[in-house]
């Protein structure tokens, strides 16, 4: 049996004498499980090069373990190095020519070098192979899914359900698949089927609570997970999906609740410390948010999330110069999330950086140009500062990304006004009237002289008459 190294000081010095002996270039004989340990640590934390490492040195004294062969593989896979993959799984196939878990590795390995059929037609051999059928199909089920033949996966996804009630990623990919083939609804039955059969799967009832979540349906949700916690109490996923339904439901009390049920029962990760950090957030409390953002940060220094969590809770409380410091990190590992960047782009501008301000919400728009709030903050910029053109520019390349927005019609009549443009502002401000009649109050913030006001009402009250 394999002596298990659990994460605590004796999981630390086994790593401290692994790298010591890697820094001193000395040969400690370790057994397989401290190494199966070691690469695991390295892969959790990311350090795929370090875990690649000890998987070598692992090998070279245990040659024929096939679990070493597997786990190399494995890490070639995330580093996208496939061919050598293959060559360290058809290795371990040598050994065990039948094993479940060999062939689900080389059937995924081929799916991300996108020989979907290769893949197929080995999943598909080896349903008369292997006794345990599930993984079998959901490895189909994933194949199908990426080569967007997403009804074929469906059914896959279906049949490892039907195989194993348990199959977690296989009730995710088939909640996307049918939400993304517009059916997510149909698939209550199938649910139900289950249920019917047996009322005391918990499991059961926590596939309909799934559902009805992707449904935003969050009470029923919330109403399924209860069935399943009540059959079984120590069921963590139930507990905290239904603290996602809470967040949903703007009641972040309850969610943590849940969410620190989770804690009880499973080892801590990244998105429970998250979940946690969002509800602090939510309940005005950025103090304790920023705690469980730094928490996940150390489990997993690769959480851009995590990073840009504690960038906008130091900007909240006027600590803007710290998170500038987190927003970049959070962009240097996620340089396409456009919310980091507007985040990044509001505390610049707090510190008085108005050039990386201006840089930071070019991006974002970029990257998300149907965001109106980031074309109406890049553009007050530049009006705040004397560029009237520029802000006017920017306003009307928004209008022309999104033309059905009224708040934008509204700051184009502004800007416009404001530079002595009064036909043309006219024409911005009946579009936004026509659009959203009630949003025109945002006009009044600009002009805070009272005849101005007074002279825009009476131009909207005539459009009001003319309208009825």
């Amino acid at each position: 049996m394999k002596r298990k190294f659990r994460k605590n000081q004796q999981g630390k010095d086994l790593i401290r004498k692994f790298e010591e002996m890697l820094k001193n270039g000395e040969s400690i004989f370790f057994d397989i499980s401290a190494y199966e340990y070691i690469i695991q640590h390295y892969t959790e934390f990311g350090k795929y090069k370090k875990a690649l490492s000890a998987c070598q040195i692992a090998i070279t004294q245990f040659p024929f373990s096939v679990e070493l062969l597997v786990a190399k593989a494995e890490l070639l896979a995330k580093k996208q190095d496939f061919n050598e993959a293959l060559e360290h799984v058809e290795k371990a196939e040598l050994f065990q020519p039948n094993d479940a878990e060999i062939i689900f590795l080389k059937a995924n390995i081929l799916i991300q070098q996108e020989r979907f059929q290769d893949a197929i037609e080995l999943l598909q051999n080896a349903l008369d192979i292997v006794e345990e059928k599930d993984d079998m199909y959901y490895g189909l089920g994933l194949a199908y899914q990426e080569w967007g033949k997403m009804d074929i996966a469906i059914e896959f996804f279906r049949k490892t359900i039907e195989e194993n009630q348990q199959h977690e990623e296989a009730l995710y990919d088939l909640a996307f698949c049918l939400d993304h083939t517009g059916k997510l609804e149909d698939s209550l039955s199938f649910y139900e089927k289950f249920i019917n059969q047996d009322p005391y799967s918990y499991f059961a009832w926590y596939n309909m609570g799934i559902v009805y979540f992707k449904l935003a349906n969050y009470e029923k949700a919330v109403h399924a997970y209860e069935f399943s916690l009540a059959i079984n109490d120590n069921f963590a996923s139930a507990w905290f999906n239904m603290g996602n339904c809470y967040v949903q439901m703007e009641q972040p009390e309850r969610g943590l609740e849940c969410y620190n049920k989770t804690l009880e029962l499973e080892d801590p990760d990244p998105e429970t410390y998250l979940s946690i950090a969002t509800c602090y957030e939510k309940l005005n409390k950025p103090g304790q948010a920023i705690e469980y953002y730094r928490k996940a940060a150390k489990l997993d220094c690769f959480c851009g999330e995590a990073w840009y969590g504690l960038g906008k809770c130091l900007d909240s409380q006027d600590k803007s110069y710290e998170a500038i410091h987190f927003f970049k990190k959070a962009i240097k590992l996620e340089r396409e999330n456009p919310d980091y960047w507007a985040g990044l782009a509001k505390a610049e501008y707090k510190t008085g950086n108005i050039v990386s301000c201006l840089e930071a919400y070019e991006e974002a728009c970029f990257l998300r140009p149907d965001d109106p709030e980031l074309w109406l903050n890049w553009s007050f910029i530049h009006y705040e500062q004397g560029d009237n053109p520029k802000a006017i520019e920017l306003i009307k390349n928004g209008i022309e990304e999104i033309p059905e927005e009224a708040l934008l019609y509204y700051r184009a009549a502004a800007y416009l006004i404001n530079a002595g443009n009064y036909k043309e502002a006219f024409n911005y401000l009946e579009n936004g009237l026509i659009l959203n009649f009630e949003k025109h109050i945002v006009l009044y913030e600009f002009f805070p002289k009272l005849e101005t006001q007074k002279a825009l009402y009476k131009i909207i009250d005539q459009y009001r008459k003319e309208d009825v």
